[in-house]
C-alpha cells in the first residue's frame, strides 16, 4: 500500500484538510473556520464525509459533504427522546458527539453523556440505541475528564456486521454480537486505580481512554487507559497489562492496519500534571506485541515542551507508515517512516481534537 494523500484536522477553530506538499503535508482547505469541529469521518468513494460541530450557545450540528469537504450542508443531528420524570442521574441532552465510524452502509456517533446513534442514510437522521442507553449500569457511570461520560470508542467489526465494541469514559468496554441489540461488559482484567480497592476491578467503572484495532486482524485490541495500556487477543473477552517506557499513561492509541503485533503510544504524566515526561514530547510503539518498546524522540521537541494529545490526535494510515500526532497546543507532526522520525506541518493550528486519514 502507498502512503496517504490526504488527511483531516478537526480543531477549536476549524477543520483543515492536508494534502501532500513534497515530502511533507500543507493545508489545502479549511472549513468551519473558528468554530469547533469535534470530530468528522473521512469521505467515502463517493465523496460523502460528516463533520461534527460543538457550537456551545447553538448546540451540537452534524453537516455533511457530498464532494469531500468542498461544500457542506447542515444534516440531522442526535436528539435524546424527552427525560421521563422518574429518570434522574445525567441530563438527557447532547453535549458532544465524541466518535464516529461507518461499516457497511451504517453510520454510528457515540455522544456526550454516553449514548450512541445508529443512522442508515448517511447521516441525514439519527435514531438512538434504546438498548444500550437503557442497561440498568448505565447508573454507574461517571465523567473523566468531562463533566459527564461519554463513549469515545466505536469499533465496528469490519466483516461481520452485527459485531460492535465500545470504549466509554468512564464506563467500561461494551461489546454486541447481535446488531446492538444485545449488549455485554467486556473490560475484563483491567484495573481503575482511581476507585477504593474492593472496586478496582468492576468492569463497569473502568476509563479506556481510547481503544484501537488493525482492520486486517480485528481480534487483537490495544487500549489506552488511565491506568495503563491494555492488550487483548481474544475480541476483548479479556485484558491484559503492558508495561511502557517514562509512563504508561496517555490518552493516544493507534494501530497497525495489518500487523497486530504493532502500535503506538504516546506517554504522560498523568493526573493533575498531563503534560509529557520531563518535558520532552516522545511516541512509545511496540512491534513484538507489547513485550518490548521503542521510544522514538527524532523531530520531536526534547525539551520545555507542554504538549498533550487527546484520544484521537494520533492516527495511522492504511499503509502502517504515515502518521500524523496533534496536539492541544496546535502543533502536528507527521512521519512517514512509523514512526521513526517526525517533521512539523505547524506549530500554530488551533486546539486540535482529531486526526484522519482519507
Amino acid at each position: 500500500m502507498t502512503n496517504s494523500h490526504r488527511a483531516w484536522v478537526a480543531t477549536r477553530k476549524g477543520l483543515f484538510e492536508l494534502g501532500r506538499k513534497g515530502k511533507g503535508w500543507g493545508i489545502a482547505r479549511v472549513s468551519f473556520l473558528s468554530e469547533p469541529v469535534s470530530m468528522l469521518l473521512p469521505p467515502t468513494a463517493s465523496g460523502r464525509m460528516l463533520a461534527a460541530l460543538n457550537l456551545g450557545h447553538f448546540g451540537v450540528k452534524v453537516h455533511a459533504s457530498d464532494d469531500a469537504g468542498a461544500t457542506w450542508r447542515e444534516v440531522g443531528t442526535p436528539a435524546y427522546p424527552p427525560q421521563p420524570p422518574e429518570a434522574t442521574g445525567v441530563p438527557w441532552k447532547l453535549v458532544q458527539i465524541w466518535s464516529m465510524e461507518s461499516v457497511a452502509g451504517a453510520l454510528w456517533a457515540g455522544t456526550l453523556p454516553g449514548g450512541l446513534f445508529r443512522s442508515g442514510d448517511g447521516g441525514e437522521t439519527w435514531q438512538l440505541v434504546d438498548s444500550f442507553w437503557s442497561r440498568p449500569e448505565r447508573a454507574g457511570w461517571f465523567g473523566g475528564g468531562y463533566d459527564v461520560p461519554g463513549i469515545h470508542s466505536i469499533l465496528p467489526h469490519p466483516t461481520r456486521p452485527g459485531e460492535l465494541l465500545l470504549g466509554i469514559s468512564c464506563g467500561g468496554v461494551w461489546g454486541s454480537s447481535e446488531g446492538g441489540t444485545q449488549w455485554g461488559l467486556q473490560a475484563k482484567g483491567m484495573r481503575a486505580d482511581f476507585m477504593p480497592p474492593e472496586q478496582a476491578d468492576d468492569e463497569n467503572t473502568q476509563d479506556p481512554h481510547l481503544i484501537a484495532a488493525g482492520s486486517a486482524q480485528p481480534g487483537t485490541l490495544w487500549c489506552q487507559h488511565h491506568n495503563g495500556i491494555f492488550k487483548s487477543t481474544d475480541g476483548s473477552v479479556s485484558w491484559q497489562e503492558v508495561k511502557a517506557p517514562l509512563s504508561s499513561f496517555g490518552f493516544a492509541v493507534a494501530a497497525h492496519p495489518s500487523d497486530a503485533h504493532t502500535a503506538w503510544f504516546v506517554p504522560a504524566i498523568k493526573d493533575e500534571k498531563r503534560v509529557p515526561v520531563d518535558g520532552a514530547l516522545v511516541v512509545n510503539r511496540t512491534r513484538d506485541g507489547g513485550r518490548s518498546f521503542e521510544t522514538l524522540r527524532k523531530g520531536l521537541p526534547q525539551k520545555d515542551c507542554y504538549d498533550l494529545v487527546y484520544r484521537h490526535g494520533l492516527a495511522v494510515d492504511d499503509s502502517g507508515t504515515s502518521l500524523l500526532m496533534g496536539s492541544t497546543t496546535g502543533n502536528l507532526w507527521a512521519s512517514d517512516d512509523g514512526g521513526d522520525s517526525w517533521l512539523s506541518v505547524s506549530t500554530h493550528l488551533p486546539p486540535i481534537h482529531a486526526v484522519k486519514f482519507e
